[in-house]
């Protein structure tokens, strides 16, 4: 028997608050990875980390405060911890490996293509870890043209995201690549679900074990908020993000100015001709250094 499934028991709220949290991950990872490349590269991996952390935080808390909208009708849906925390760690972790790569490599081919894949990669693997481990008395069913779907939006958005990441440096520039990605990291969630049947299995009273949604997201959610609030604060006081210069193309001009100028410079006093009028040089040039 298939199960009546419903994406938005709670309308719109659930989406559109999922939509802010996955723009506000973004928006702090994409001006960490930017603010990384301002620094040396002693600095460079910790702000890295940082955005990594960010990004990946952000998706998770959007894919769970849109799935406490998902709803069977007449099931009651568990949560297992363990595999609900797992796919937060793996969001980070493959996130954190697309953005190492774009981050030394720079925005090249195949250094956004690779970064793009795995990051991409990352996201789809969150998702669909973070579904197995639902807990309902019945068979979660996919349909593979959907699952195909929301895989190339994921590898696409994760593409978008890392070249915004290294090419975009004005704030607004960056905040509005937060609001595109959150929209193509939401929209891969949504497509997803479209094509999720739940196959009812013997008597749905009962626990089937784990807990509620309530339950474990809420609490869940207090670790990663707390810690995107930190990134945010860590972002709008650092002074180079704010105060300092709106392009980093001009911090590299300027180095290379000064090194030009640099290299011009004559390390010591060109000798100039001198003509002695003594008796015994009378007409003679001399140099004087």
């Amino acid at each position: 028997m298939q199960g009546t499934v419903d994406g938005f028991s709670y309308g719109l709220v659930t989406p559109v608050v999922a939509y802010l949290m996955a723009c506000l991950g973004g928006a702090l990872g994409l001006r960490c990875t930017t603010r990384s490349l301002l620094v040396a590269n002693t600095w460079r991996a910790g702000w890295l980390v940082l955005g990594s952390a960010a990004i990946g935080s952000g998706i998770w808390t959007m894919h769970f405060i849109a799935m406490m909208g998902f709803s069977v009708e007449g099931v009651p849906i568990h949560y297992d911890m363990a595999t609900t925390f797992a796919s937060l760690g793996v969001a980070i972790v493959m996130v954190g490996v697309g953005v190492f790569i774009v981050g030394y490599k720079g925005a090249t081919g195949p250094a956004l293509f690779t970064g793009g894949t795995i990051t991409g990669l990352g996201v789809a693997t969150m998702h669909y870890l973070g579904m197995a481990g639902m807990r309902l008395h019945g068979t979660i069913q996919y349909n593979i043209l959907t699952v195909v779907a929301s895989v190339v939006i994921a590898m696409v958005a994760a593409t978008l995201a890392l070249w915004a990441a290294v090419q975009v440096r004005g704030i607004l520039w960056s905040l509005g690549a937060s609001l595109v990605m959150g929209l193509a990291v939401s929209g891969m969630h949504y497509m997803a679900m479209t094509g999720v049947s739940v196959h009812m299995q013997g008597s749905v009273s009962g626990n089937p074990g784990g807990d509620t949604a309530a339950g474990i997201i809420a609490p869940m959610m207090i670790g990663p908020l707390c810690f995107l609030l930190l990134a945010g604060v860590v972002v709008m006081f650092d002074p180079l993000m704010v105060m300092g210069r709106p392009d980093w193309r001009d911090a590299q001009e300027a180095a290379d100015h000064r090194a030009d100028a640099s290299a011009t410079r004559t390390p010591f006093r060109t000798p100039r001709p001198r003509r002695s009028f003594g008796r015994q040089g009378a007409g003679r040039t001399t140099q004087d250094w």
